[in-house]
């Protein structure tokens, strides 16, 4: 066990590097291949070219809104009588912000004063039969004063002391502002991108004063005039202005901006792209209970002998909520960095997916892994190390063989040239000893052992000695 866990730690320490080895196997080319080509199209298309990621992004856009309405309707009922709404008069609040509120319908009770009074039937609180329902200084819950301890036979509603006469409202059948569809807004917004100290403005550059006097948007032919018709914004929501003033008693609607600047680009390719939705929409809006948007405010004023009274009103209409996004890139190298290695990282995936395939879910599995892993220890090293050594001994031997070979041919005698005998003359033979030869084998011993002892080499002239024999009868 010891021994095993020693080998264990042991192997620890063992080094690991690539080796690369072509499998001809198609199947795998082409998979590896097709991976490939994913990834850079992947890398390119949508990457780069989408999401253009070589930009360096800034999503914390900074921006200003200032609204303005305009437009005049006419009204004509019993609490009023004939009057004439202005802008002043219907958009809550009135300086213009980023959230306002247009007056649609109203109902109104005029001339309250402090008082005793009964309190409103519509009030389960204030119901009551007897006094005692009716504790003294006790507040009406969701009411309109505080108890006096009288319970009222006629109304069977506990006494109130309050601003009177109580507030009898409901709902109104018809919009009293219904032209309140023809009124404009003009959005005037203010963006700048701190990191890429970049500002500009929806309003549209331009010389002509009267440019912003007599234009209205328009997706398609007046895209860059920030002045909107009420109606058309309502319409763009997928509602009708009437239907959602009356039937649904006022709504929310929101305006988003949405600024998506290419900082590559020139200044001028850098504009707000406008979207509108209703934002108190649900499946069944008509009945909805959370349908509609209303609220009170009241008008106080004094009468000749100082007596304070007050005319509350309950408005209906459409609340506008102005929403900026945006978002601002430019090129960077350091962006452009990363993805680029986040590709090649996907690369390398696709290898390791490969060589999981090629090495354990193949049939030739064993084969494949017995060429890529080969352990390498020092006894492979001092074989590898034998067998050059081997090879170079070899090698120089036969070096040795070829210069002995040659020594020897450069000192082969040059034979004597003797001229042709005569015509008809008998050839003669010649007598032949061991003093007659011009070379013996003694001295081509003696050549040899020289080469031997000499690692230089040296070159030798053939030696060319014939003697010509002397005739014993001289």
């Amino acid at each position: 066990m010891a021994q095993r866990w020693g080998s264990f730690f042991y192997s620890l320490l063992d080094y690991k590097t690539e080796k690369f080895v072509i499998a001809k196997n198609k199947k795998v080319g082409v998979l590896y291949r097709l991976f490939q080509v994913g990834v850079i199209g992947y890398l390119i298309g949508w990457v780069f070219l989408w999401k253009k990621g070589y930009q360096e992004r800034e999503e914390a856009i900074q921006s200003s809104v200032f609204t303005k309405l305009k437009g005049v309707a006419l009204t004509n009922n019993t609490e009023l009588g004939l009057h004439v709404w202005g802008a002043e008069d219907y958009v809550i609040p009135s300086q213009g912000d980023r959230v306002f509120f247009i007056v649609t319908n109203y109902h109104e009770t005029s001339n309250q004063s402090m008082g005793i009074c009964a309190e409103s039937p519509r009030v389960p609180d204030g119901l009551c039969s007897y006094n005692t329902d009716c504790a003294e200084g006790e507040t009406v819950a969701a009411g309109h004063g505080v108890k006096t301890g009288r319970c009222l036979n006629e109304t069977h509603t506990c006494e109130i002391y309050g601003w009177c006469p109580v507030e009898h409202s409901h709902t109104p059948s018809k919009p009293l502002l219904g032209k309140a569809e023809n009124f404009t807004i003009y959005i005037k917004n203010f963006i700048r991108f701190p990191k890429f100290d970049f500002s500009k403005s929806n309003v549209l550059s331009t010389a002509n004063k009267t440019y912003l006097k007599s234009c209205s948007y328009d997706k398609d032919h007046n895209p860059y005039c920030p002045i909107f018709r009420v109606g058309d914004i309502v319409h763009w929501t997928g509602h009708d202005f009437q239907e959602m003033a009356v039937k649904a008693s006022g709504g929310s609607i929101g305006v988003v901006i949405d600024w998506n600047c290419d900082l590559d680009k020139d200044y001028s390719k850098c504009n707000p792209e406008y979207s509108f939705t209703r934002l108190d929409a649900s499946n069944n809006i008509t009945n909805s209970a959370t349908s509609g948007y209303n609220f009170r405010f009241a008008r106080y004023f004094r009468d000749a002998n100082g007596r304070t009274y007050r005319s509350l009103f309950k408005v209906y209409g459409i609340r506008f909520d102005i929403l900026v996004n945006g978002e601002a890139g430019k090129f960077n190298i350091i962006p452009t960095v990363v993805n680029i290695g986040s590709g090649l990282a996907l690369m390398g995936a696709g290898v390791f997916v490969c060589d999981v395939i090629l090495l354990y879910m193949m049939s030739t599995s064993s084969f494949y892994r017995e060429r890529k892993f080969e352990p390498v220890g020092r006894k492979n090293v001092r074989s590898s190390r034998d067998g050059r050594h081997g090879r170079h001994h070899r090698h120089a031997q036969d070096g040795h063989h070829r210069k002995e070979d040659k020594l020897i041919a450069e000192e082969q005698p040059l034979a004597p040239v003797s001229s042709p005998p005569a015509h008809g003359a008998e050839r003669q033979p010649v007598a032949t000893d061991s003093s007659m030869k011009p070379h013996s084998l003694e001295r081509r011993q003696q050549a040899v052992g020289r080469l031997h002892r000499s690692p230089e080499r040296k070159a030798l002239s053939p030696v060319s000695s014939s003697r010509t024999p002397r005739s014993p009868l001289k």
